[in-house]
């Protein structure tokens, strides 16, 4: 290697005294190469393996790996540089033992994105950020759902297999010859090492890996130590700064013509006025985790996970064509609750200074019901409690149970039949009271472990995401039999909504069918049975509730009543992490960072031209429906002291 490198020139810019640091960067390189290899084996996407697919994806990635490998060289480097030269066996050992702890750190990151791209399909993005506030939880759902003395241990065994294989790499005699070095030369090498991650800072850019019109295969590209740094920079996203814009009055017109709103100023301000008596009935809205559209017979599954929600489909007002706007339960209740669009960066939900906001819960305040929000888990968790509580909502958590009370728990809340005893309990309090109440009640159950209470289903406890499914379907169809005994049963709607698939990734950034999310609203004595085959948003969900009861009110939603307008203008919004968008005839227009936009076929992901009118059209409505609302809440316009006075 010694005369390779004198041979071309390179011992001037490239002292010998540095040569131990080239099997380290090459080994970090291959490793990294080795988890794409990896995780695309277990995304089990064939079509990536090809040479013409692959090869950019292991390119691309060996440019993020070089660009994270010199983050950790400086200090490997100085060491190195400023060891004595008599003592290069002291230092041999001294570099050997400190690389021991950076094999494990690098098994350890590959196996934690191993684990989040089972959970989410993607490399480490701000919701990984997000995880390390809410440590407890986290760290629990990990210890709850993998055998981690098994997993430790063969973290630890990879890691040693690592070090050993350096350690023969590096005690190739020839590495360690001829260390004399002036300090001139010394002082050179050091500021270079430096200047080395610095260049790599201002060098790479996460738009790099995004080469092809599969997201998959964008994401294979990345880096995992890269992406989560750059999550955790830019994890709040200044719409106007970063993405398409119109002109503000451009933007303001469009979305008033689709609002059909009056003010062309202030397009999310409108009237909305309905001819006969109010509906006064009790309202329980009940969001249910990571419920996807195709775990339901309804929708053609045939495994028979959901009895009770096909029969509530079946006897309820079933919507087939609802789309969450988000992959998070943070978006589900954000859209739910604010019917807004799921702005980049942040749900509103986990941003600061989100209290005095008008909601659904403000309009049932208005109408003299108390708006209920009520939560298996721990209501500090993603910011609800503050989130709820400053906006009106009365907050309950599972701190209300006593422990006599909760037949079962994991890290993420109790298990879903306790939370619907205490939702009938709270109920119960409200009607004797004579109050109409509007409750908001969210589940944990179906989420990872998938851990429940013994004998409930058929599907063993802590078998699967199936048997979190059917036990959720259980503990629903149970909470509306014992609901069924309650005086105040007739007199309520019952509205069963999912806060977002199981799997929002698919092969194109926005992919419509993962986003395909049921619905059903159940009230037998006032709801007649039907399906609603319009294409819908979750925000759309408060506005046609509120119509439903024939609620008049001054709005300031961005949704629109899905049996009203939205029979004839049938549209989605869309986002995933960064990227936002409008699924519209067929076509989904994604807004991205850097001002970028496309236009893909809904069905195949495959790119359609921008300049077409109806392409025209679609992008600069999705604008609209972005900037102005992001706009708004930036300035303070979405909140209840800022509504004109009427």
């Amino acid at each position: 290697m010694s005369n390779a490198f004198a041979g071309a020139g390179l011992t001037r810019w490239f002292p010998q005294r540095l040569k131990p640091l080239v099997p380290l960067v090459l080994g970090f390189v291959l490793f990294n190469a080795l988890v794409r290899l990896g995780l695309l084996a277990f995304n089990g996407q064939w079509s990536l393996v090809l040479p013409w697919r692959l090869l950019p994806i292991l390119g691309i990635g060996a440019l993020f790996d070089l660009g994270v490998a010199t983050f950790f060289l400086p200090p490997l480097g100085w060491l190195l540089l400023a060891w004595p030269a008599r003592r290069t066996r002291g230092l041999r050992w001294t570099l050997l033992a400190l690389l021991l702890p950076l094999c494990v750190l690098a098994v350890f990151v590959a196996a934690s994105e191993f684990t989040f791209w089972n959970e989410f399909a993607s490399r480490f993005n701000f919701i990984a950020v997000d995880y390390l506030v809410y440590t407890n939880e986290v760290l629990g759902n990990i210890r709850e759902s993998y055998n981690m003395p098994l997993l430790l241990s063969a973290v630890g065994a990879v890691a040693l297999t690592l070090w050993v294989l350096l350690v023969r790499r590096l005690s190739r005699p020839q590495l360690w010859s001829d260390f004399a070095l002036s300090w001139r030369r010394r002082a050179v090498a050091a500021l270079a090492l430096a200047a080395a991650p610095v260049l790599a800072y201002v060098s790479l850019d996460a738009r790099y890996k995004e080469f092809s019109e599969d997201a998959q295969a964008n994401e294979l590209a990345g880096n995992g130590y890269f992406d989560f740094w750059h999550a955790f920079w830019h994890n709040e996203i200044d719409y106007e700064r970063f993405y398409s814009t119109v002109p503000d009055a451009q933007a303001a017109a469009t979305l008033s013509r689709t609002l059909g709103s009056p003010s062309a100023a202030n397009p999310f301000d409108r009237d909305v006025e309905h001819q006969g008596p109010e509906k006064r009935l009790n309202v329980v809205l009940v969001s249910v985790e990571s419920l996807s559209a195709s775990f339901l017979g309804s929708f053609g599954n045939q495994e028979g996970l959901t009895p009770h929600l096909d029969r509530l489909a079946k006897d309820g007002l079933l919507f087939t064509r609802l789309y969450a706007t988000g992959t998070r339960t943070v978006r589900g209740l954000e859209a739910l609750s604010l019917s807004v669009p799921p702005t980049p960066g942040h749900s509103i939900v986990k941003r600061p200074d989100n209290g005095d906001l008008f909601t659904v819960g403000e309009v049932f305040k208005s109408k003299g019901y108390e708006p209920l929000y009520i939560y298996g888990g721990y209501g500090y968790f993603d910011n609800m409690n503050a989130f709820f509580g400053g906006n009106g909502y009365t907050v309950i958590d599972r701190t209300a149970l006593k422990a006599d009370e909760i037949h079962f728990e994991n890290i993420w809340g109790v298990a879903d039949e306790d939370l619907f005893s205490l939702t009938l309990r709270e109920l119960d309090a409200r009607a004797a009271a004579k109050k109409p109440f509007f409750a908001h009640v969210m589940t944990t159950s179906n989420h990872r472990p998938y851990t429940y209470t013994a004998g409930r289903i058929d599907i063993p406890s802590k078998t699967g995401r199936e048997g979190g499914v059917k036990y959720t379907d259980w503990a629903i169809g149970d909470f509306i039999e014992r609901a069924r005994q309650k005086p105040w049963f007739d007199d309520t709607v019952f509205v069963i909504v999912a806060d977002h698939t199981h799997n929002g990734r698919g092969r194109q950034e926005l992919p419509p069918d993962n986003y395909h999310i049921p619905m059903v609203i159940y009230a037998p004595k006032h709801v007649a049975p039907g399906r609603v085959e319009s294409i819908a948003s979750q925000i759309d969900v408060a506005p046609t509730l509120l119509g439903l009861l024939n609620f008049s009110y001054h709005s300031r939603f961005f949704g629109q009543d899905i049996l009203r307008e939205g029979q004839t203008h049938q549209r989605a919004l869309l986002a995933n992490y960064q990227t936002v968008g409008l699924y519209e005839e067929g076509r989904v227009v994604e807004l991205k960072p850097g001002a970028r936009s496309r236009v893909v076929d809904a069905e195949s992901g495959q790119e359609i031209a921008q300049d077409d009118a109806l392409s025209r059209r679609l992008r600069d409505e999705a604008i609209a429906y972005y900037q102005v609302p992001a706009k708004a809440y930036r300035k303070g316009e979405l909140r209840l002291s800022a509504m004109p006075l009427h």
